[in-house]
């Protein structure tokens, strides 16, 4: 090997972070299988190289013994100790033994390694980096697309987003910059695989931390997120400054935080609620936009029974069951929505006219 194998060593180490005594050991353990499969399968040899010439040498390693049956393995003590005469009997001599046309096989090995290391290198360096960046938000350009995937182009490695992960309806074009969850990171054979998402409840409390400072710097909390992706979407918000509104902090001046989000979504709706420990004001809140008289909470089933204005019931059970669907992947509470007049027919509520529970909660269309 030349001093430009040995500089270029150097350099790799510089620039991709692969050790030059890593590369050096793989080199030698290939030119070790090189040579047995080249010259002498049954030779037991090490292989060194000089890390500061690139000479390499290749060295029998024989038993020492008195009788010798075997030559590839074995040496008498007699011309072990012409080598060294400390030699003693099961010690183990080395021979030089470097065949004179070795360099020619050994720049091959060692291109092939140095290839091979790199490429393991660079796939590992890319699992490393995006590793850490499992459930959280990364912004790529859309490379092409087939029947079942769209492929997004994050700089160092091409992401999977399949077509089963984007919103209802959303389509983009070559070259389009997208915004997606990282659902999974895996260290395959054919190197690193990142999956995307665009309907992951996970998207939408990472642009709520992206957005919001309180909630980055970790003021405020987002205790619970429910989603129907490019439908409708219910987030628990909670602050542990009693000074700093958790629903304002999300909403921003004007709502201009929020409607970030919302653009983003391509229009989704967002009920932003007040996280509360106490039941029957945690269910009345994620019923928003819907106004609540009565929570009724049966903890056995884990069920709460919710009366509202008979005017409210259809906004508190949503188009299609929605809105109720939402509160309840929210709060984690089946809930049972009843009209004041249907709770005064089957349970002999009387009907009232008090005020409503109070609730602290806004939605954004």
């Amino acid at each position: 090997m030349s001093m430009d194998f040995i500089e270029a060593m150097n350099e790799l180490e510089r620039e991709k972070g692969i050790s030059k005594d890593v590369l050096f050991e793989a080199i030698e353990a290939a030119l070790i299988s090189s040579y047995k499969r080249n010259f002498n399968a049954a030779q037991n040899v090490r292989v060194d190289m000089n890390r500061n010439t690139g000479v390499i040498k290749v060295f029998a390693r024989k038993l020492i013994v008195e009788e010798v049956l075997d030559t590839r393995t074995e040496i008498s003590l007699m011309s072990a100790r012409e080598i060294n005469p400390h030699f003693q009997l099961e010690d183990i001599a080395e021979l030089e033994v470097t065949p004179r046309d070795f360099g020619r096989i050994a720049a091959q090995t060692a291109k092939q390694v140095v290839t091979q290391r790199i490429r393991e290198a660079e796939r590992g360096l890319i699992y490393n980096a995006f590793i850490d960046k499992e459930d959280d938000i990364v912004t790529g350009l859309v490379q092409r697309q087939d029947m079942r995937n769209i492929y997004v182009d994050l700089g160092k490695i091409e992401a999977v987003l399949p077509l089963s992960e984007l919103m209802p309806g959303e389509k983009f074009k070559q070259s389009e910059r997208i915004k997606a969850y990282i659902t999974k990171v895996e260290n395959t054979t054919k190197g690193p695989q990142i999956m995307l998402s665009r309907s992951h409840p996970g998207l939408l409390k990472r642009l709520f931390e992206l957005e919001v400072p309180e909630i980055f710097d970790g003021v405020v909390e987002i205790r619970s997120v429910a989603r129907e992706a490019g439908f409708r979407s219910k987030i628990a918000v909670f602050s542990r400054n009693p000074e700093v509104d958790p629903v304002g902090s999300c909403v921003g001046p004007r709502g201009t935080r929020v409607q970030t989000i919302v653009t983003e979504l391509r229009g989704e709706k967002i009920d932003i609620v007040r996280y509360s420990e106490a039941v029957q004001e945690y269910v009345a809140n994620a019923l928003s936009p819907s106004k609540v008289l009565e929570v009724q909470v049966f903890e056995a089933e884990k069920m709460a029974r919710v009366i509202v204005p008979d005017y409210q019931l259809s906004l508190a059970i949503g188009i299609k069951g929605q809105n109720a669907r939402l509160a309840a992947k929210l709060t984690g509470w089946k809930i049972d929505i009843k009209s004041e007049s249907q709770a005064e027919q089957e349970y002999g509520r009387p009907r009232t006219s008090n005020d409503e529970m109070h609730q602290d909660s806004v939605s954004i269309d």
